[in-house]
């Protein structure tokens, strides 16, 4: 919202002015309050267009059109006047911001939020089209998301189909890169034009970028007609009703009740869970509501007009372009392209901070969603509270990539991250370990790839692969640190799990390098059962047995068998075995395991409790599993960032940056050794089993 102006009017019809929402070369949107008190978005037609016959028809028309679509994903027309000196339309005033707005800001949406959004859009078209509406100009900017749901506005250009268009003949309407093909060409348009744009509008809300790229208008253009969309980073569930809809050919595209339907089918519906939106409409709620009470007026004095802006001199329109401003003319049609620089920031020279975007490379939807979802709302957070800060160099954006939790997918995410030269630095990849081929290809990329959760270690590519967390084998110091100082054990039965995973050996050895006379291996391997080392346990009476293997089901089956042969001692085991397979598989058996982990619980650390509040407050959950580590993963790159010119020039200097750098985050201190590996003595906590659940015991030096 920005201050009216002394041109601005005082009364529009019975609404009150309280401030500019935007304004464009049709006209000005105000935030205004109705007689009543309600708050409304009315649009004022600048009175050079109003003089337009043609112009005018089409406002007649955009506005009866506005009153004969409803539905609750549409904005109620709450009143108009198309015969002022200065026609003006108002509607609900809808304190969300738009599409388009929310993926600048945090990135693509969550792949079951974009469903939600797909249908809830196509129901909006369908109302549209049963009242014989063709909107043609659906884009992410006219989309508003607000707390419950999207709503469509602007049916400015819409029209009845069949209807004769009140523009000049070849004069295109609508936004290039939405359009359909056949509106490109001004040919024919009708309903299906409406679900091509939706179905782009999903891919921008689902990947971040537009279906057929950036630049001139005649370039867009030319690849909507001619070119393939480009699908990439399109999750494989919204693929087939997104290509459905962006098909060449009119005849082939959906309806708009087709369309919800296929987007029905391809899983749940019923989730809106747009990053920050909660927060972002009270925010504006609230200064909307905290505006002043409009002046009275004068006597006698109900409406007034805005006052005819003035006609740019030529020295001002090119003082205007030279600071970024650039208009595009084809076909009729003209748009306004913003130049921006490098990083994604303000022009050179307007005297705002640039924006550096960070990539996440996180499993969205494949079998480590919940650990990638973490991830994404710990970034999300953390890129929040820099950009909240006051006196800082620069602002922070996020790409996300969903890699499926498979090979190739983490391939092509790790590619498209890669090839985007806006890219500063990358969180991720979220799975158990970073597969070779994308290592290799972010150290080939020189881009920082700052890993939070993988517990296996991805040899020869320390030189960009910047691991904040201590090994899965690494574990072991903790437990021998509670075995030799916490809990004393004068004899250590390790059981050597060698059908629980890689993780087995390492535990096994860093044991076995300790004094034989008090360390003892069993070993139970693949197909046999844990009863005889349990009752060997028991019957050596040994202080102490240490589960090492990575399996939270087998974990399970060797603290039940230990129950049963009556076996009393400590028993502990590394991070990979704690789970949920663990937890219940294990029932009352499992009370008292101690487990070391590599991650915190943010809801237990007094370091992370504005960091819980927070993710309550936008999420409505407490934080799970990375997602604090996450938050200082962020922290790490913008400290790096802050200390080195590279960050504005070249990736290679935050990559190298990163390993130099001592960083107090809320999960641990954070710092790395010459060999480039971090320091994991701050790293490792310790939990407890108990009644079902796992109780944070605290860094394992302090328990």
């Amino acid at each position: 919202m920005r201050p009216l102006t002394p041109e601005d009017p005082r009364a529009i019809g019975t609404y009150r002015p309280l401030a500019r929402l935007g304004a464009g070369g049709m006209g000005v949107v105000y935030l205004a309050r109705a007689s009543g008190g309600a708050l409304a978005a009315v649009k004022v037609i600048h009175a050079e267009h109003a003089a337009d016959p043609a112009f005018r028809a089409r406002f007649r028309r955009e506005a009866a059109a506005a009153r004969r679509v409803g539905g609750p994903w549409t904005v109620p027309v709450t009143g108009a006047d198309t015969e002022a000196e200065a026609p003006w339309l108002a509607t609900a005033f809808v304190p969300g911001p738009t599409l388009a707005e929310a993926v600048a800001e945090r990135g693509a949406l969550p792949v079951a939020t974009v469903r939600a959004l797909g249908v809830r859009l196509a129901r909006a078209l369908g109302a549209a089209h049963a009242a014989g509406l063709v909107h043609r100009d659906v884009k992410p900017g006219n989309v508003l998301l607000a707390a419950d749901g999207p709503r469509l506005i602007d049916f400015g250009i819409a029209r009845h189909t069949g209807a004769t268009a009140l523009t000049a003949t070849g004069a295109l309407l609508g936004t290039p890169g939405y359009l359909a093909p056949e509106q490109a060409v001004a040919g024919e348009t009708g309903p299906p034009c409406d679900l091509f744009a939706l179905g782009g509008v999903l891919v921008f809300a689902a990947t971040g970028h537009r279906p057929f790229g950036e630049g001139s208008a005649p370039g867009v253009l030319f690849r909507t007609v001619h070119e393939d969309p480009d699908l990439r980073g399109l999750p494989a569930g919204l693929r087939a009703p997104v290509t459905a809809c962006l098909a060449k050919d009119p005849a082939k595209r959906p309806t708009a009740r087709e369309a919800e339907a296929l987007l029905s089918a391809t899983g749940p519906f019923d989730t809106w869970d747009v990053p920050g939106l909660n927060a972002l409409i009270a925010e504006r709620s609230t200064a909307a509501l905290a505006l002043p009470d409009p002046e009275p007026l004068p006597p006698g004095r109900e409406s007034a007009a805005p006052e005819p802006a003035p006609r740019p001199s030529r020295r001002r329109f090119l003082t205007a372009g030279a600071t970024g401003a650039v208009l595009l003319a084809t076909g009729g049609t003209a748009w306004i392209a913003t130049r921006r620089d490098r990083s994604g920031g303000a022009p050179p020279g307007s005297g705002s901070r640039p924006t550096y975007t960070l990539g996440l490379h996180a499993d969205l939807t494949g079998p480590g969603a919940a650990v990638g979802l973490a991830h994404r709302r710990g970034v999300l957070l953390a890129v929040a509270d820099h950009n909240a800060r006051t006196g800082t160099a620069f602002r922070l954006a996020l790409r996300a990539e969903d890699d499926g939790g498979t090979a190739a997918g983490a391939a092509r995410a790790a590619g498209r991250l890669a090839d985007d030269t806006t890219v500063l630095a990358v969180v991720g990849p979220t799975t158990d370990a970073v597969p070779k081929a994308v290592a290799a290809r972010y150290a080939a990329a020189r881009l920082a790839a700052v890993v939070v959760a993988a517990g296996a270690q991805t040899p020869g590519f320390d030189e960009t692969l910047c691991v904040i967390r201590p090994f899965d084998p690494d574990l072991s110091t903790a437990l021998i640190h509670y075995l030799a100082r916490t809990h004393p054990a004068g004899t250590v039965r390790v059981v050597d799990d060698r059908t629980g995973g890689t993780g087995t050996w390492g535990v096994t050895q860093e044991f076995q390098d300790l004094r034989r006379s008090w360390v003892t291996v069993h070993t139970v391997r693949d197909g046999e059962d844990f009863g005889p080392a349990a009752r060997a346990a028991r019957a050596d009476r040994v202080d102490a047995v240490v589960h090492a293997g990575t399996s939270p089901a087998r974990a399970a089956r060797c603290a039940v068998a230990l129950a049963e042969a009556g076996y009393t001692g400590t028993r502990l085991s590394s991070g990979p075995a704690l789970g949920p397979d663990f937890l219940t598989g294990a029932g009352a058996a499992g009370d008292g395991w101690v487990f070391a982990e590599a991650y915190t619980d943010p809801s237990a650390a007094p370091a992370a409790r504005a960091f819980t509040a927070a993710h309550r407050a936008r999420f409505g959950a407490p934080p799970d599993r990375w997602a604090a580590e996450a938050y200082d993963a962020v922290g790490l790159i913008a400290r790096a960032a802050e200390s080195t010119s590279a960050a504005d020039a070249e990736r290679g200097g935050i990559a190298r940056r990163l390993f130099l750098l001592s960083y107090d985050g809320i999960s641990r201190p954070i710092a790395f050794r010459t060999t480039r590996r971090v320091r994991a003595e701050t790293g490792m906590f310790l939990y407890r089993a108990e009644g079902g659940r796992a109780r944070w015991l605290g860094p394992y030096a302090d328990v």
